[in-house]
């Protein structure tokens, strides 16, 4: 079964968690006990990426992270150089909110040959940045501008056109470290309009309100920052408690 099926099977009955794991903050040890921490205690599925890499580590914390856990391991690219085949699958980008050429279209051509050379499974995924009330590091490095919170219209006519696409995921990110994260008006409106499933990110700090997300109409959602602050597995548990209470 692919990466993505068993995805749609997961959405099926309740909500899910996936723990977002920045391989460029964390040594081999680290991004390995992670992982396997985040999967003990109830996490449905790890996406491995970040906005930027300095130490060049990604590859190496990528395949010990896939060689510790059973759960999905999906890579989450803020840059396009993170191809690999030590990974299940890979969400493809395409940043659809954005006007910036270079993120809907340029940089998914520069990683095809390298997709193509690994045989990964990709996973298209319309991606839409969602103003915060801060400048994010995806908001800086995409050079995007993040669609207005109060504007759901927009919002969902940006949905419904990655649908109409072909896009496979819907992908709704505050931005890392998010002061605000995106309203449940905006995630139902969405949910309401479009079939795909959707991921929600970016400024989830409780395990209340990752349950009120998942309520509003998110499929899967996704920690990251608040994690790197608070690496307990209590915390963990408790989100993926809060996150699987929600039924379909």
């Amino acid at each position: 079964m692919k990466t993505y099926e068993k995805l749609i099977a997961l959405k099926k009955e309740r909500a899910n968690y996936f723990c977002l794991i920045d391989p460029d903050k964390l040594d081999e040890i680290q991004a390995a006990e992670t992982a396997l921490k985040c999967e003990e205690n109830g996490a449905d599925g790890i996406l491995v990426g970040g906005s930027i890499m300095l130490k060049n580590n990604f590859e190496q914390n990528l395949k010990i992270i896939k060689e510790n856990v059973k759960i999905p391991v999906l890579i989450f690219p803020g840059i396009f150089n993170f191809v690999s085949p030590f990974a299940d699958a890979l969400l493809l980008l395409s940043v659809i909110t954005s006007r910036n050429p270079q993120m809907l279209i340029g940089e998914q051509v520069r990683a095809a040959p390298l997709i193509k050379h690994h045989n990964l499974e990709t996973i298209g995924t319309g991606y839409m940045l969602i103003e915060s009330g801060e400048t994010t590091s995806v908001h800086f490095m995409s050079g995007s501008m993040p669609l207005p919170r109060t504007k759901n219209d927009i919002a969902v006519a940006h949905a419904l056109a990655g649908q109409y696409l072909g896009m496979k995921i819907i992908y709704l990110d505050a931005g890392s470290g998010a002061k605000y994260p995106v309203p449940d008006e905006m995630i139902t409106a969405i949910r309401q309009n479009v079939d795909l499933p959707i991921i929600l990110g970016g400024g989830i700090n409780t395990p209340e309100i990752a349950a009120q997300k998942a309520k509003a109409g998110a499929d899967f959602i996704v920690t990251g920052n608040i994690l790197e602050k608070n690496n307990n597995p209590q915390l963990i548990r408790e989100f993926a408690d809060a996150i699987h209470s929600v039924k379909k």
